[in-house]
């Protein structure tokens, strides 16, 4: 196969939830390989260091692989998105759309990215409605606040999150 199709799905995955993994799953039916781009994003003061995040994004995606026999790899980044983009050969970018509050934020960012390299698309799919009110942010807030997060994450990853905030509750004390 000559031109082969190449997602990058970007994101911090702080950590990775079901909306992610459904918005990985339905991108597979546009790639003949997917990318996923884990990025380091300081900003957002993760709760997981990037390897703890990439191992987690790798555990939740193998069987996904396997089934769909798609290439995924995952991969983390800390540098502009275009340029890993390029240097992953990616032919467009996926993102998630939640609700409209998403859609500002995206449209700005991709007209950013359309400057810096107009040759690499990006593809929007909206999330599943059962999924639209998860992001990593609430499920740590929730978890935080010792509330149930089994819905919203799968469960290794309900696990390490309940984990991580029982090491922050102990820090404080």
């Amino acid at each position: 196969m000559g031109n082969k199709r190449i997602g990058l799905y970007p994101g911090t995955f702080d950590p990775i939830t079901n909306g992610h993994l459904d918005i990985i799953k339905r991108s597979l039916q546009l790639v003949d390989r997917l990318v996923i781009g884990v990025a380091t994003n300081p900003s957002k003061n993760p709760m997981f260091t990037l390897d703890e995040r990439v191992a987690m994004v790798v555990s939740e995606v193998q069987e996904i692989a396997v089934v769909t026999k798609t290439q995924i790899d995952v991969v983390a980044f800390d540098e502009l998105l275009m340029f890993f983009a390029k240097r992953v050969g990616a032919n467009f970018i996926i993102r998630g759309l939640r609700a409209v509050a998403d859609f500002e934020y995206e449209f700005q960012m991709t007209g950013m990215n359309y400057q810096i390299d107009p040759d690499i698309e990006t593809v929007f799919l909206m999330a599943d409605p059962k999924y639209q009110a998860i992001a990593s942010r609430l499920v740590k807030e929730v978890a935080i606040y010792d509330g149930k997060i089994s819905a919203f994450v799968p469960t290794a990853v309900d696990k390490a999150v309940r984990e991580k905030v029982t090491l922050m509750n102990r820090k404080k004390s």
